[in-house]
């Protein structure tokens, strides 16, 4: 996994450096909501989706003429669920119940951008885009619940669609899949969980 990740940011990086003098730089700040969720590998006990909020700086290179671009950035991004842990005897007898794990981190999106901007001129006012690629997660804190043992970070896979709106604000939605384990039990074995989220953010250009 950490060979795969490895070769997606040289790629990534090696596209970006070749194509930046050609490419339109943008960038600004972005805040949102995020609804959360963490599936486990086993349905040992219920989970509940949790409401989190994101902030940060997000940018773009988009390429004159195409339509097509990438974003990137660094949000901070709240996630997690709560935990049902008081279902089974295992976590009950220990003195849990409903507990709300908290997880912190600093996302870094290289997602590959599209924007129809051939409207005949109504793209000045309104422009829809969508894009999809790799984000990265670097937990900055958590919750402190004994039970369980966390991974650090994560890599998702993100798909979105939105708008630009008068060429500076966007409004977005995006779902993102997670592709590795952010928590685990520690008293059973295989049973990790991978955060899922969807995003609505709204970012100012300059």
């Amino acid at each position: 996994m950490k060979q795969k990740l490895a070769i997606v940011i040289i790629a990534i990086l090696a596209l970006w450096g070749s194509s930046t003098a050609n490419a339109q730089f943008r960038y600004g700040p972005a805040a949102g909501i995020t609804i959360s969720d963490l599936k486990f590998r086993q349905d040992l006990f219920t989970v509940d989706n949790s409401v989190g909020y994101a902030a940060g700086v997000q940018a773009e290179f988009m390429f004159p003429g195409i339509g097509f671009g990438l974003g990137l950035g660094l949000m901070y991004n709240q996630l997690g669920a709560t935990l049902n842990m008081g279902e089974k005897l295992i976590w009950s007898s220990q003195g849990y119940g409903k507990e709300r794990s908290y997880l912190h981190y600093l996302e870094i999106p290289f997602h590959l951008r599209f924007k129809y901007t051939r409207l005949n001129g109504f793209e000045d006012k309104l422009a829809p885009l969508v894009y999809a690629g790799p984000t990265f997660g670097i937990q900055l804190g958590h919750s402190d619940i004994k039970a369980l043992k966390y991974s650090g970070g994560d890599l998702g896979i993100t798909v979105g669609i939105g708008a630009e709106i008068f060429k500076h604000w966007q409004i977005t939605g995006s779902y993102t899949w997670g592709m590795t384990y952010a928590e685990k039990t520690r008293l059973l074995t295989d049973f990790s969980a991978r955060s899922y989220h969807w995003d609505i953010r709204v970012a100012y250009y300059f």
